[in-house]
């Protein structure tokens, strides 16, 4: 693996572009029943296996490789596409299957369960925090909106893909990731380097 500031780290996201794209619900356990705590995919952690799930569909239309669910900006994956993790990031996610609405094959729900300390609030055009007088005293000092994110490399060690402190919206993948995500045709996810 190069040096840790000679890689190149992207956030990946859907591309709410892709003509006809489906669009999710918030996963359910496989009876219907709600989760606890749909938020726990995104808290950067490992997780016991939640069981079997499924996820309803908001509105139906063309499947994608790599799509969102819920709360909390969940991946979902194509069979293919979770491969691409499972082989090059196994130590830095989790990988549940999933029966999405309408769809025969199983589909994967992801997990990053690494969590970096890392944005370069400096390099980051802007960065918001919770204040007193946002009502929400639990939240202070932590990151209420992030715009034009930059990573400090040097704060990732080996990581491929991660969440980052503080701020559940953004999943980080590695250059080498992105490289064997897009030579698959990736469809319904964007890059964004950071």
């Amino acid at each position: 693996m190069p040096d840790v500031k000679q890689r190149r780290f992207f956030d990946l996201f859907i591309d709410a572009y892709v003509p006809g794209r489906w669009y999710f619900k918030t996963p359910t356990h496989a009876d219907g029943r709600p989760l606890e705590d749909p938020w726990v995919f995104t808290d950067g952690v490992f997780i016991p296996d939640p069981g079997p799930l499924r996820i309803p569909l908001s509105r139906p239309g063309k499947p994608l490789d790599f799509t969102s669910a819920g709360v909390g900006v969940t991946p979902v994956l194509s069979p293919r596409t979770a491969e691409v993790f499972r082989a090059l990031a196994p130590n830095d996610v989790q990988l549940f299957p999933v029966q999405v609405e309408g769809q025969v094959e199983p589909y994967v729900l992801l997990v990053a369960a690494r969590t970096v300390r890392c944005i370069d609030e400096v390099a980051t055009e802007e960065v918001q925090f919770w204040r007193p007088e946002d009502g929400q005293p639990e939240k202070v000092g932590e990151y209420r909106d992030i715009g034009g994110l930059r990573i400090d490399k040097g704060k990732v060690a080996d990581e491929r893909v991660f969440r980052l402190w503080g701020w559940r919206p953004a999943l980080i993948v590695d250059g080498d990731l992105k490289a064997a995500l897009e030579q698959t045709g990736i469809v319904g996810g964007q890059f964004v380097e950071v």
